[in-house]
């Protein structure tokens, strides 16, 4: 791989994990992501115009990836309302992978390789480094987290089928975010009665800041799996694992323990080992 794939897949990396920092420093998190939605919504309006509409058999996987979307953020706002970013963010993550290869072997009989099982180990291993000892995540954001990454692997899963059902990547994507952040608004006015906006108050800059951040976080890797193979660029995203310990204890005053440490860099190597293709 090029210099320049690895900076994209390590910049990509770092911006994911900065943008659930932004999340977790969130006053009013869930009020955070729903506004983050709105950077989202206006990125894909130029191609929702642009673009013709999606077929009639796309638009079940459009709604339901958004709907899927919608849990994962009300579920990732209740991990980080009981557990740090550092301690959060590590599940999230490893647990994805771990998810979808042990569904592939229980559910499908999909045999797993060496890496794969070792990869299992790994995360399993990691996680437990994380939520055990002092200093530990506690059961309800573990358990939070662990939903969270189950949501993720699910709407995955309906964007690798709606994705083929559309035959245009760009639109499908540009309505799942558009839609993402119409049904994200209206569950935010159903829990908590309106959504004010203040475009004055430093708190709507930097909710709209970090949805910039998960833009270009997006943007890319996507321009990264355009220059280079898919496998070991996975693999290094998955160091937003560590950044995120470190964002964490710099930016947000966690404590980071050799212990916390060495269990988020036990998941990254955990997933790397789940996520990669040679």
């Amino acid at each position: 791989m090029s210099a320049t794939v690895v900076g994209l897949a390590l910049f990509a990396a770092i911006l994911h994990a900065s943008w659930n920092a932004f999340l977790r420093t969130g006053a009013d998190r869930l009020w955070t992501i729903t506004v983050m939605s709105f950077s989202s919504a206006a990125a894909a309006m130029p191609f929702v115009l642009l673009h013709p509409l999606p077929s009639p058999a796309a638009w079940l996987y459009i709604v339901l990836s958004a709907a899927l979307q919608v849990g994962y953020s009300v579920f990732l706002v209740a991990a980080y309302r009981y557990g740090e970013l550092g301690q959060v963010y590590p599940i999230v993550r490893g647990s994805v992978p771990l998810l979808v290869a042990l569904s592939g072997f229980l559910l499908a009989g999909q045999r797993l390789a060496a890496p794969e099982i070792i990869g299992v180990l790994l995360v399993a291993c990691g996680i437990m480094g994380l939520s055990l000892g002092r200093g530990r995540a506690s059961a309800t954001s573990i358990l939070y987290a662990l939903a969270t990454g189950t949501i993720i692997a699910a709407y995955a899963t309906v964007d690798a089928i709606g994705v083929r059902a559309t035959g245009d990547s760009g639109a499908y994507t540009a309505w799942v975010l558009l839609i993402y952040s119409i049904l994200l608004s209206a569950t935010f006015i159903a829990l908590r009665g309106r959504l004010v906006l203040n475009l004055r108050a430093l708190e709507t800059w930097k909710a709209l800041g970090g949805g910039v951040f998960a833009l270009l976080a997006y943007g890319a890797v996507v321009a990264a799996f355009a220059l280079g193979p898919a496998g070991p660029i996975t693999a290094i995203r998955e160091t937003s694992v560590v950044f995120a310990a470190f964002i964490g204890r710099f930016f947000l005053g966690e404590h980071l323990t050799p212990r916390r440490v060495g269990a988020c860099a036990v998941v990254a190597l955990g997933a790397i080992c789940l996520g990669y293709q040679p």
